[in-house]
């Protein structure tokens, strides 16, 4: 990340590290990793945050860094803890309800995708020979996070560790092992096939944790079975409260998942996040049962959204005619595409 906002600036290592009055082999630490942000003084950091937009970088450079910094420290965690257990007190993934944000970094090392919200920080400067074009881990370190990702699945078990655990099984779908995919299985044969309780928000989130990790490895079956038995229960909206603060349409940070229990949601539009959903219904892509669904869920909770700007409108538009166009509905698909249709032209009337 900082990387990315020195070349914004247009900026090379040398030249950054006279402006800031440090030495060059400084800046070279800071984004090799072998000086970690993270260790840096708490005024030094924030200083650095604010120096960088003044250079040339992007308003949002401090903002980035921040997230930047908490994503490096839960992957520290869990590559310095193996398959040790860490206590929620301690451990960076219980301290609050991550965003989209926060875990596009977190994955960027097992992704290789350029998190989109890093799109406007466009290079001005040559690289030098060879480089990584992003965050790398070596197998060991990856084999280390993994490992320490199941432990915690496993033995996250009390109601005080329910935030840590399912951000760990979430976060187990971008490990590709085939042991990880069969226990992923075993937890959605215990959390997907419990009766969920109006108001079970444990519940829900392990069912909807497990589905999604699943769908992550290629196994969308069980993701089509999770939406199947919440729609039409509260649980669509707690479902709904989730996907607002993931986004960041919720703007306040939450320390557990008790917040999405509310049957209010009036605390935000839903046009931000309708706006994010209609990019997402991707005939390929693995999570488009729940993507969809949530869409069809939120346009009958709000359908005065689709009386909005005509360019979401006309983007939802092209994405059901491409969605009726393939063969990856399922019969409950094809229901909500029809109700869409439907409302879309109640909407124009």
């Amino acid at each position: 990340m900082l990387k990315l906002a020195r070349e914004s600036a247009g900026l090379t290592q040398e030249r950054l590290a006279e402006r800031l009055a440090v030495d060059g082999s400084t800046v070279q630490g800071w984004e090799s990793g072998r000086r970690p942000l993270s260790a840096m003084n708490a005024g030094d950091l924030v200083r650095l945050c604010a120096r960088l937009p003044r250079l040339g970088a992007p308003p949002s450079t401090g903002r980035h860094l921040h997230a930047a910094v908490e994503a490096d420290l839960v992957l520290s965690t869990g590559v310095a803890a193996g398959g040790s257990w860490v206590t929620p007190d301690l451990h960076p993934l219980a301290a609050s309800v991550h965003r989209k944000t926060l875990t596009n970094l977190i994955t960027w090392p097992f992704t290789g995708h350029l998190p989109p919200e890093f799109t406007g920080f466009t290079r001005k400067v040559p690289r030098r020979g060879p480089v990584a074009s992003g965050p790398t881990m070596s197998a060991e370190e990856r084999t280390r996070f993994f490992d320490h990702l199941m432990a915690v699945a496993e033995r996250g078990v009390h109601p005080d560790a329910a935030l840590l655990r399912r951000q760990a099984v979430y976060l187990l779908g971008f490990d590709q092992r085939d042991r990880v995919v069969r226990w992923l299985r075993g937890e959605w044969a215990s959390a997907g096939r419990r009766s969920i309780a109006n108001g079970d928000v444990t519940g829900l989130l392990e069912a909807r944790s497990a589905s999604v990790a699943l769908a992550s490895t290629g196994d969308s079956t069980h993701l089509h079975d999770f939406v199947s038995r919440t729609t039409g229960t509260r649980a669509e909206v707690a479902n709904l409260n989730y996907w607002a603060h993931w986004i960041g349409e919720l703007p306040d940070d939450q320390a557990d998942d008790g917040f999405m229990a509310t049957a209010d949601t009036r605390a935000w539009s839903g046009m931000r996040l309708l706006h994010h959903l209609v990019g997402r219904l991707d005939p390929s892509s693995p999570h488009l049962p729940l993507n969809l669904h949530t869409v069809h869920s939120l346009v009958a909770s709000r359908p005065t959204l689709l009386s909005g700007p005509s360019a979401v409108r006309d983007a939802l538009i092209g994405a059901l005619e491409m969605l009726s166009c393939s063969d990856v509905l399922s019969r409950e698909g094809r229901d909500q595409v029809a109700g869409l249709h439907y409302a879309l032209r109640l909407a124009n009337r």
